[in-house]
């Protein structure tokens, strides 16, 4: 049995993880951190106390592995505190700067503790970035275009951007497009990636989506993933705790846990 904590347990992300957790029989949900609620009436009725602080919940209950799917600024400080105490982390919070990267990547190493950062948990979604880097290898003309739901904080996703990064690693630098292009608006071709554009959609009604355009000498290969709803990513987390409870140190982007090769 693996004692869980969620963090964001009433975010959209976050109550469809308290569901998985919960029906899941290998896992057992021992507390949620929030801080705004400190009574949510759903964990409540089973008995799953909510700390309005990490500190307070980690000192309180006995925890194996933390599940984070909060907002940049307070999971950073929910895996310092959780690494410190050699609680495991499964984390599904981007936009985390390459310094917070390197501090928690330093303290999972340091405490002998599995960290799991991974920008999108979605299977499918793993799969486009890994077979867009294959295609990056013979199509070195690239676009992508991202879509989130209008309350998505940062542009790009941890997605577009964990795929360019992904892509550059097999692909020369290159720019893009004709050498004297003009912006007639600013912004109009999107964020510059080492000659990669990434365009950002947010709209209600869209959940994530991704497409990656590769473009050749009279053809055009287009990769593409959508995610539905939510429940999309529960496979994700799941694999990924069971996965962290057996590696030490720290791991970026599920692929790298993934037997894809």
């Amino acid at each position: 049995m693996i004692n869980i904590v969620i963090a964001g347990p009433r975010g959209r992300m976050g109550s469809e993880a308290v569901n998985m957790v919960l029906d899941e029989p290998a896992f057992n949900l021992v507390g949620c951190i929030d801080r705004k609620e400190h009574q949510i009436p759903a964990l409540a009725e089973r008995g799953i106390p909510v700390y309005q602080s990490a500190e307070e919940c980690f000192y309180a209950v006995q925890a194996d592995v933390l599940i984070d799917l909060t907002v940049q600024e307070a999971s950073y400080q929910h895996l310092l505190m959780a690494l410190r105490k050699k609680i495991r982390c499964v984390v599904g919070t981007t936009g985390f700067t390459d310094e917070q990267l390197e501090k928690i990547k330093s303290l999972a190493e340091d405490t002998n503790t599995g960290c799991i950062i991974a920008p999108n948990f979605a299977i499918g979604a793993i799969l486009m970035m890994y077979f867009s880097k294959v295609a990056a290898k013979y199509f070195p003309d690239i676009e992508i275009i991202e879509k989130h739901h209008d309350q998505k904080i940062d542009a790009p996703s941890g997605t577009a951007v964990k795929t360019a990064e992904m892509i550059r690693s097999v692909r020369e630098s290159k720019q893009q497009g004709h050498p004297n292009e003009v912006e007639v608006l600013e912004g109009a071709r999107g964020a510059d990636s080492d000659g990669i554009h990434i365009h950002s959609v947010r709209l209600p009604g869209l959940v994530a989506h991704q497409e990656v355009i590769f473009g050749g000498e009279g053809q055009l290969l287009s990769i593409k993933h959508d995610s539905m709803n939510r429940k999309s990513f529960m496979d994700g987390i799941k694999f990924s705790v069971n996965q962290v409870m057996n590696i030490s140190g720290f791991v970026y982007g599920l692929e790298n846990v993934l037997e894809l090769e």
